[in-house]
């Protein structure tokens, strides 16, 4: 049936009314009629719809919740790389950043900035085409992300059509009340779900729902912030920016700034530092932007970030808790690392019962005791540390910590000593079944010899019933030996010995270095070996000066290396695993002085890879000269990011390191 006339034009003006009146209420905070004649409205709208299904538009109001859930999340290649900031975490960094801002611009006179708040949620690159919301999609690795519309649609200060038939793409944050949060615990709390934790995991979690009514009943919100490409000129100042997406229809937060001098910046972030609690949304921080938009092009971006901006983060969350215990931990190579067991707290978001005391020389500079309260933070807002002991709640009865003589862990008599000129303590023994489980377990890993089905479980089977105490051992083993124990039948007990006899075959030099628990040796030196000594033998023979000649390898690795093959244990134990395995050295040697396009430089992985793996990505990159490491440091050259990241990214937002995404690091490899 055709529609009336009059039909489609009532339509289209309860479309608009609808959304203005939307617009009012989630945007500006200004409703200015009731919700129930809201919902009157859109009831009208959606009976319409029903009537003539012809009428029903992409940006109606009905479409905010969607139909069936999805199968699974499509990917989305962003049309503009998605940047992260770097952090500012003192007055003196931001300081510096306004320095290096007028150094590189050429002038000694202040430049204006504006500040605005950093939002603790999730980041969210919305794409209109002629004014309608085409995708929604997360920041994934910054090249590409999950498309996440059907979820985002549900959000009602976000528009589906624009003021204007533009195309567009912004980028924002999708967050969530904490009283929104309470809300949804109390029916989490009915339905006999655990709670949510804090704002940011469930608006995060809302988000990846793949059904879109859960999305829907969250309780969302949004503040935009940024346009990454228009088909309309730029304004031309990050403060007509905010005006200009306000204007389109998006909800910006209204606490921008503009500013003069840094002085100005630090008391904006102070203000905010002391009122952030107060808001009702998770704020961490400020971003400093310049407000120029021709000065921000002149200043460009690093590999990962934009030279003309700057996060300043507030203090990381303290909270106060009891040290219940501290625990010696007995780790792979026998170090003992003190641990201490706390009063469950929640801090930043998470709860946390463990905070590592680092060693004997931490315990003394703090003075912490069993029973004392102490201030706890998480460093960078991961790892939990403890800043503090408050003595004026200390217990009469508390005693000073004493490190002890014995350590039951350690095996034989438990004897510890201090290691020489370090502030570490390790087991004397060197076979007790604590250390040797940890070394058997690694050199079965997938960062060593990577045996499949010699998990953790299967190893500590073995070495308590005795049927491997070394290396060899392993490789020794026969279906018959397996059969009698719990966890094998005839097909497990083949199928471990089959992989016994691949990894024989087989064993790399690299791999079997990093299995051995040499002192200092792990993948990154191992390989470095690798590529220095043809085999083990060339190895077991070379001096400590010979070692630490080698860039990469310092004196301590090196006496630590000798060491290590002088003991007479360990030669043996080498003599019987040469009989039983094939060691392959497939590391290309680098000669020095080998002119490779990456020769020298220093790369950290993090984050999932989508086109290869990272032990590919860092053969590509060993191939080329580069040295891959663990950690992040000043010295790093670069840090290849992909999905999910960990704490090295952050790490080397600290630092500023160069960050490089997946499509980054190709082109530089290719």
């Amino acid at each position: 049936m055709s529609v009336p006339r009059e039909s489609k034009e009532r339509y289209e003006k309860l479309k608009k009314a609808v959304n203005r009146h939307r617009t009012l209420y989630h945007v500006y905070d200004a409703p200015e009629i009731s919700d129930a004649a809201n919902d009157a409205l859109k009831r009208e709208l959606e009976d319409m719809e029903r009537t003539y299904p012809e009428l029903l538009a992409p940006d109606s109001p009905s479409q905010r919740i969607g139909g069936a859930p999805l199968p699974q999340f499509k990917k989305v290649r962003h049309l503009v790389a998605q940047w992260s900031f770097n952090d500012a975490f003192s007055d003196d960094d931001v300081r510096d950043f306004d320095a290096r801002v007028r150094r590189m611009l050429g002038t000694n006179k202040s430049v204006g900035y504006v500040c605005e708040l950093k939002i603790d949620g999730l980041k969210i690159i919305l794409t209109y085409e002629k004014g309608l919301l085409k995708t929604a999609a997360t920041r994934g690795d910054g090249v590409v992300g999950e498309d996440v519309t059907h979820n985002v649609k549900t959000i009602e200060s976000i528009p589906l059509s624009l003021s204007r038939a533009i195309d567009i793409v912004v980028e924002g944050e999708i967050w969530m009340s904490e009283k929104a949060l309470r809300e949804i615990n109390k029916e989490q709390k009915k339905k006999n779900l655990p709670p949510f934790m804090n704002p940011r995991n469930a608006a995060a979690g809302s988000i990846r729902q793949l059904d879109p009514k859960i999305a829907a009943g969250r309780m969302l919100d949004s503040f935009i912030y940024d346009v990454a490409q228009t088909s309309e000129d730029l304004p031309t100042t990050q403060v007509k920016e905010l005006g200009y997406l306000q204007e389109l229809g998006f909800k910006v937060n209204r606490h921008f700034k503009q500013m003069h001098t840094v002085e100005e910046v630090l008391a904006y972030w102070e203000a905010w530092r002391k009122k952030s609690k107060n808001q009702g949304y998770w704020i961490d921080g400020i971003v400093i932007k310049v407000n120029e938009r021709a000065l921000q092009e002149r200043l460009g971006y690093t590999g990962k970030a934009p030279r003309f901006a700057i996060a300043f983060k507030f203090p990381a969350e303290q909270v106060t808790t009891v040290v219940e215990d501290i625990v010696l931990q007995v780790g792979r190579t026998g170090v003992l690392t003190p641990v201490a067991h706390l009063k469950p707290v929640l801090v930043a978001g998470s709860m946390v019962s463990r905070a590592t005391l680092h060693n004997e020389d931490e315990i003394k500079r703090l003075d912490v005791r069993i029973g004392d309260t102490v201030i706890l933070q998480k460093a960078g807002d991961v790892i939990p540390d403890i800043v503090k002991v408050l003595p004026e709640l200390r217990p009469k009865t508390t005693k000073p910590y004493r490190w002890p003589v014995r350590v039951s862990e350690c095996g034989g008599n438990g004897a510890i000593e201090r290691i020489p000129g370090e502030a570490a303590w390790r087991c004397v023994a060197k076979n007790s079944f604590a250390v040797q489980r940890r070394v058997l377990r690694h050199f079965a890993s997938r960062g060593a010899l990577n045996i499949e089905g010699l998990g953790s479980k299967t190893v500590d089977l073995l070495l308590e019933k005795g049927l491997a105490q070394h290396f060899d051992d392993f490789f020794t083993l026969t279906e018959g030996d397996l059969l009698p124990l719990e966890r094998f039948a005839e097909v497990s007990a083949k199928k471990l010995v089959d992989s016994l006899q691949k990894a024989r075959k087989h064993a790399p030099l690299s791999r079997l270095l990093t299995g051995l628990s040499i002192p200092h040796v792990g993948e990154e030196t191992a390989l470095l070996l690798a590529q220095n000594f043809t085999t083990v033998d060339d190895l077991a023979g070379a001096s400590e000066s010979e070692l630490s000649a080698i860039v990469g390898i310092g004196p301590v690795v090196a006496k630590a290396i000798v060491d290590w093959f002088e003991v007479k244990e360990n030669k043996e134990m080498l003599k019987r695993l040469k009989k039983l395995i094939h060691i392959i050295n497939d590391v290309p040697r680098q000669a020095r002085g080998e002119k490779l396009p990456l020769f020298g430089k220093s790369f950290v992985l993090t984050g999932t890879l989508q086109g290869m793996s990272r032990d590919e990505a860092k053969k590509i990159l060993r191939l080329l000269g580069a040295d891959i490491s663990s950690s992040v440091s000043k010295s790093t050259f670069a840090v290849v990011a992909g999905a999910e990241p960990g704490s090295k990214f952050t790490k080397a937002q600290e630092l500023g390191v160069q960050i490089l995404t997946e499509e980054q690091f190709l082109k530089i490899v290719r």
